[in-house]
């Protein structure tokens, strides 16, 4: 079956305003396996749009020819009120500026109203089941009422990919090494994924503590089987979120590489047929609880003057740093930054001027550190 192409209006927030999603669809609606990626939910992450562009050549030809099997569904750019957020040509798309904080967070839980759905309806037999959950998916999705046009864009995106059997939730850093974050349930069931993009770290948490938007998809069965351990629910959305690299990294050579990454997984998990695959990748790093992952934060506002950059490797205690107040007389000390654990620099912020508190840097341990728990995002 054709690729279709589908223009889904958002509520316009003004009078002669009005953003939509556009998404491909590939193979037939409602088939099985269902496979869901979704490009920059933070608007002004381009190398994650960047693969995507390159991952559609791919799927053109296989549709042509007659090779996707199941559903494919792809949402080139996911977040089109971000898109719309340029001041003085800077995009600004972490944030919806109208207040509705950031996009990747506040994902809800919808275990409470999908458990009274199904109460008194799941048997013993599995796939009836997994039926079920995801036709009162559908229906409690239908019931919430959006009020605002951020509503209505994260309805368009739940209905696609909380019924799917693969999510990708395609992202960037600042200047970041590829990383892999998902669910310790889903690992390993998730390693080719890592292996095909090439990560190096993947970060394990079961509760990131921000309610993003691969934990909202991967934790509904997870958390639905512990709700109703007496009935089977054989399924998963096996659900992640990738870090092409940082926000700098654009170039048709490195989204080449990556959107055939995207291919190459999409394949050898049966959503396209093809006998020419190379053997898959070996996995470039261990899994890491993301709970060790040192998240350096600036103690004072100024200039950023890194001592390491991502790659290296630290100990605990090494300078990661050092901040520069501009205002300070000649001979003034700088404020140094230190490492809190041994382990890989994977990111560090792409502009080098900061306020007080912001992220500095990640460092991914291997062991989990004292007062990491709870919220373990920026945002």
């Amino acid at each position: 079956m054709a690729r279709q192409t589908e223009r889904i209006p958002l509520w316009s927030p003004a009078p002669g305003t009005r953003q939509e999603i556009v998404l491909h669809r590939y193979g037939q609606r409602g088939a099985r396996p269902k496979a869901y990626l979704q490009a920059s939910i933070h608007a002004d992450e381009t190398p994650a749009m960047m693969a995507v562009q390159h991952l559609l050549p791919h799927l053109e030809q296989a549709d042509r020819e007659g090779r996707i099997r199941g559903e494919i569904v792809v949402v080139p750019f996911a977040n089109p009120i971000g898109l719309a957020q340029v001041v003085n040509e800077t995009l600004l798309g972490r944030y919806e500026l109208r207040g509705g904080g950031n996009f990747n967070r506040r994902w809800p839980d919808l275990t409470q109203p999908l458990a009274a759905k199904l109460e008194g309806r799941l048997t013993q037999d599995g796939a009836a089941n997994v039926a079920l959950v995801r036709q009162a998916v559908l229906a409690v999705l239908g019931e919430i009422q959006p009020r605002k046009e951020l509503d209505v864009l994260r309805l368009v995106l739940s209905r696609e990919a909380l019924c799917a059997d693969l999510v990708l939730d395609l992202h960037c850093d600042d200047d970041s090494l590829a990383h892999w974050f998902a669910i310790p349930q889903q690992w390993p069931a998730t390693e080719d994924v890592a292996a095909e993009i090439g990560v190096e770290a993947v970060l394990l948490a079961e509760d990131s503590g921000g309610g993003s938007f691969d934990e909202f998809a991967s934790l509904l069965w997870l958390r639905l089987r512990a709700r109703f351990p007496d009935h089977p629910l054989p399924a998963d959305t096996l659900a992640g979120t990738v870090e092409f690299r940082g926000q700098g990294d654009v170039s048709d050579e490195l989204g080449a590489a990556d959107g055939a990454a995207l291919y190459r997984i999409l394949a050898r998990r049966g959503y396209v047929e093809d006998a020419n695959l190379p053997p898959r990748p070996a996995l470039r790093c261990q899994a890491t609880d993301l709970a060790a992952t040192d998240s350096l934060k600036a103690p004072v506002g100024g200039i950023v003057a890194y001592r390491v950059k991502p790659g290296d490797r630290v100990k605990k205690g090494d300078l990661v740093c050092e901040m520069i107040d501009p205002a300070a007389p000649p001979g003034t000390p700088r404020t140094p930054v230190f490492a809190g654990t041994d382990g890989l620099v994977l990111s560090r912020k792409y502009f080098k001027f900061l306020s007080a508190g912001a992220g500095l840097a990640k460092i991914v341990g291997t062991e989990p550190l004292p007062g990491r728990t709870g919220y373990l995002l920026e945002d």
